[in-house]
């Protein structure tokens, strides 16, 4: 298969809602979460308290789980020092696609669900048996912090024909119900949305830390944003700063890459990447003193070789470079994606960890045993350096 064919995956012919965010005379947005401060040379530093964190055990499924580090009553080591943060990290693109063997696992969604999928639902997460199995295995694994890709945003589905409900969320779903990424993720996590992508959300564990500025548990679009023009409605990247119980901050980055092989879909990717690590708002969405940048890039940095973005991200990620992939990138990576490239990626330029991926790992179950996903999530244990 052909890397355009590869990497076509992704919703940039869906709709976006949502109106763009103001920004202070300070550089943060109405949201409230930009709180750092870049340097000229484009390294970033903030102000933060220190605190509290969690850390890794293993579940029945095999995949790292959280449970609790022993640290005082204020968050601190023996010695008096701020404990390392220690959390379980995700992200995953929930989407499907037309192109998969959809049937052949004797399940009721075929060819004519993925059909509807594809022309209703913008191949987002939909189909309400899968929505409840994936609900499962979160509830089993419970990640702290979670970044969404292409999950079906529930307010739509008084756009969709009742007709092509049956089956799929919006069947049963009202006005005021809680959406996809709500029912997933349950009522243990707080949840913030892209300006503009409700399809693209970060999630955080209440008893792990909250998404500063949104004071909810949902906000719909609770992620600093900034759209670029003619790369698609809305946010493709969004920002996030998270505040651990005692006061202790990382900023999050969640990234979507613009799908397709075409040179405007080159130039986009380009322009996502300025974004994360170059100027967002002024400044870099990766602009923290600890940063955690993660998502789909629609581009695997070292395989893509016709795709300037894949250039792009190297430019920032990697051997010699300031950030590097906590997740497995290179030449010899095992493929996470078709088989062929790995495209989805957690990088950092303070953390460190290991990751898995459901499905590929050896020993590590997949997400779904039927045939629904054209993306593996990639889970992540990861720590401040010791």
């Amino acid at each position: 298969m052909g890397l355009g064919l590869s990497l076509a995956c992704g919703d940039d012919g869906g709709t976006a809602s949502g109106s763009a965010s103001a920004s202070a005379s300070d550089g943060s947005t109405a949201s409230g979460t930009t709180e750092n401060t870049s340097a000229p040379d484009g390294t970033t530093t903030v102000d933060s308290a220190e605190g509290t964190t969690t850390s890794p055990a293993t579940s029945s499924t095999g995949m790292t789980t959280t449970a609790e580090t022993e640290t005082d009553d204020e968050g601190s080591t023996s010695t008096g020092e701020p404990a390392p943060i220690e959390m379980v990290v995700m992200t995953f693109n929930t989407g499907t696609t037309t192109g998969l063997l959809h049937g052949i696992d004797g399940d009721d969604y075929g060819s004519d669900e993925a059909d509807i999928s594809d022309e209703y639902y913008g191949d987002g997460l939909a189909w309400q048996v899968n929505v409840d199995l994936t609900a499962q295995f979160f509830a089993q694994l419970q990640p702290d912090v979670v970044v969404f890709q292409e999950i079906f945003w529930s307010g739509d589905c008084p756009k969709i024909p009742p007709e092509f409900h049956p089956g799929f969320v919006c069947e049963t779903w009202q006005p005021g119900d809680p959406t996809v990424v709500e029912l997933v993720m349950g009522p243990d996590y707080q949840i913030a949305c892209n300006l503009g992508r409700p399809d693209k959300c970060a999630a955080v564990r209440k008893e792990f830390g909250t998404i500063v500025g949104c004071e909810q548990d949902f906000c719909l679009e609770g992620m600093d944003g900034s759209p670029i023009n003619g790369c698609g409605g809305g946010s493709r990247i969004g920002r996030g700063l998270i505040e651990l119980p005692d006061g202790q901050q990382f900023t999050l980055t969640s990234v979507h890459g613009t799908s397709g092989q075409l040179p405007d879909d080159w130039d986009c990717r380009e322009q996502q990447v300025e974004q994360v690590f170059v100027d967002f708002d002024g400044e870099p969405a990766a602009n923290g003193r600890r940063n955690l940048v993660m998502g789909d890039l629609n581009t695997d940095p070292y395989r893509a070789v016709i795709d300037p973005s894949a250039d792009r991200w190297r430019d920032f990620v990697g051997d010699g470079e300031a950030f590097d992939f906590i997740s497995e990138a290179g030449l010899t990576a095992t493929p996470t994606y078709q088989n062929l490239f790995n495209i989805d990626h957690v990088m950092s330029e303070h953390f460190v960890g290991e990751c898995e991926v459901p499905g590929i790992t050896p020993g590590v179950n997949p997400v779904l045993d039927t045939v629904y996903f054209d993306h593996h999530p990639i889970v992540c244990t990861v720590t401040e350096p010791r």
